[in-house]
Parts: C-alpha cells; structure tokens; sequence
C-alpha cells in the first residue's frame, strides 16, 4: 500500500490574518525574497532577508541582512544560496532582524516570485514576536504563467533569461532585482497582448470551470513525464494559479484532470482551504475522501500546490 501526503496544513490553517493574492499592477510597492534552510516553515529558518522599496516604478531603499539560524546551515543549502556558517556567525538573530524588515515593508503591497513561501516564513517568525503580516501581495507566476504559457517551467532564473535579466547568483537581494526586472517585463508584454490591464485581470475570473472543458492540441507528449497519464483533481484555492491554467498544464502534458476523487484519481493536488464554504474541520469532501482510498490501498497521493510545481518542471 502506498500512503504519501506531501503537505502541511496545520500551519496554513492558522494564518487567518494573511494577506490576499490580488492582480494588481501597483506603481507603490516592495520586492521581497529570503533564503531559508529549508521548505517548511515549522522546521526549517530564514537566513537572509532582502526587499527594495519602489515608488512610482522608481527604487528608493533597499534592506538586506543575514540572519544568524539557530541551527548549523546545511552544506545542501550552502551550495544553493552560497551563504556558510561563516558568514551569518557574527549576524542578528531573526527576532531581530524581522522587526527591522518589518518596519521597512510597512503596509506596502508585497511582490515576489512564488512569493507565498516567502510570506508564509515571515508571517510564522512575525506571529511568535505578536505581530501580523497582513500586507497584500502579488505572485509574479501568475503572471507568467499566463504570458509566457511556452516556457519549460516558470522558475525565476528561466522567466530572468527569456528577458534577458542578468541573475548571477541565488541570493535575496539578487532576486529581489531581477523579479522587478521580470515583473516590469511582465506588464510591458500584458500591455502589448490586452487592451488593458484590467482585461488581463478578467483572465482570472473565479468562474467555475468544468474539467471536462479542458482540453490541448498538444499531440507530442513525453511519456516519461510524472502526469503523463494521470488522472489529477484540484481541492482548496491555489497561490499561482487561478484552477483553469493548472488543469490546462495537465492535460497539456498528457495528464487528466476530474472534478471529484474516484478510485482512479493518482494526485489531489492542495491549495489553500482556508476560504472553501465545503471545509470541516480543515478538510475539504475531496480531501476527506481521498484519505479514504489511501486507507483502502489505491494508489492516490495527496500533494501541496508547491509540490505540484516541482512535478511540472521535471522532464
């Protein structure tokens, strides 16, 4: 029997002050990234926190800081991000430095790539020091996924290099500088496809969609793909995407998508449920009936929307 559920909800639930994802186009606002040790929120710290203020479209502060972690950094993450031990042996504790971020980002709507994970770190460190993020903030992928619908994956370094954004290194701060780059790109090609900015905002509609209205004229799959084949549902509101476009990545790839788990359901893919009217107990119908199969031996896999994202770059 194969029982995998790859998420965790118990914090995602307790973030009942968070702020919304919107669509939005704000001439006022802050570019936010961190490195962290990890995934998980509950398990895992941030070790560098970046943001640049912009007004009018125009930069006009910036803060960084390292961040010293309770915890040895992993030789793993040092190669990612190239921030050692040594390095952050002589910064602040996050109790500290998240005061000063704090303080920097105000009530400034937030932008960043894949910018839930970054907010979700910085809304559990902010709750134990009893404050709450509420700012509002915008999900660069979103917009990608949209304009750029033809790209391998919608990674930072690979919307960075359809522009031709110079990323030279996986640190806060370099991030921060080439997500404005990519999201001012982002709205020049939104103003050249719509009429409006606001006719790219009705592409988001929460209108219901039926799974079996989607369809692709791909015709050349890779077989190898992990949806290759799979039978997918959607449960809970999703971060970087409205349900239609994920659906549509799917099929696109030679997977299937329903509308409700059955024996045949492979993947539940989780988004937020905090806002769902058919939530009990933290648990939508589908999820609830999904934990049944898995008890009952089918092979189905309960996955988080970041996991899902992971499935759609591999080759």
């Amino acid at each position: 029997m194969k029982i995998k559920i790859s998420f965790n909800n118990s914090r995602k639930n307790k973030r009942k002050n968070k702020g919304k994802s919107i669509i939005s186009n704000p001439t006022n606002y802050v570019i936010i990234d961190i490195e962290t040790t990890g995934l998980d929120p509950e398990y895992c710290e941030i070790i560098e926190l970046a943001a640049i203020k912009y007004e009018n479209n125009k930069e006009i502060a910036r803060f960084n800081s390292l961040v010293k972690p309770d915890y040895e950094i992993d030789s793993f993450i040092t190669d990612l991000t190239g921030i050692t031990n040594e390095m952050v042996k002589n910064s602040s504790k996050i109790s500290e430095v998240i005061i000063d971020f704090y303080n920097f980002i105000k009530d400034e709507i937030l932008i960043g790539h894949c910018v839930y994970f970054d907010i979700n770190f910085i809304y559990d460190v902010l709750e134990k020091e009893n404050i709450f993020l509420t700012n509002d903030y915008i999900n660069i992928m979103r917009f990608s996924n949209k304009i750029l619908p033809q790209l391998e994956n919608q990674k930072l370094n690979t919307i960075s290099s359809h522009y031709n954004v110079t990323l030279p290194n996986h640190r806060a701060l370099t991030d921060c500088v080439a997500t404005n780059e990519c999201y001012q790109n982002l709205l020049q090609d939104i103003n050249t496809k719509y009429t409006s900015f606001e006719e790219f905002k009705k592409t988001f509609s929460s209108k219901s969609t039926r799974a079996k209205d989607i369809t692709t004229t791909t015709t050349n799959f890779n077989e190898d793909h992990p949806l290759y084949n799979k039978t997918c549902v959607f449960t809970g509101t999703l971060e970087n995407f409205v349900r239609k476009d994920a659906m549509q990545l799917v099929v696109d790839l030679g997977g299937f998508c329903k509308d409700n788990v059955t024996k045949k359901t492979n993947y539940l893919i989780l988004g937020n449920l905090e806002y769902s009217s058919n939530v009990k107990n933290g648990k939508s119908n589908k999820l609830k009936k999904a934990e049944t199969y898995i008890l009952d031996g089918k092979e189905l896999e309960i996955i988080s929307e970041n996991v899902f994202l992971d499935l759609l770059s591999e080759v």
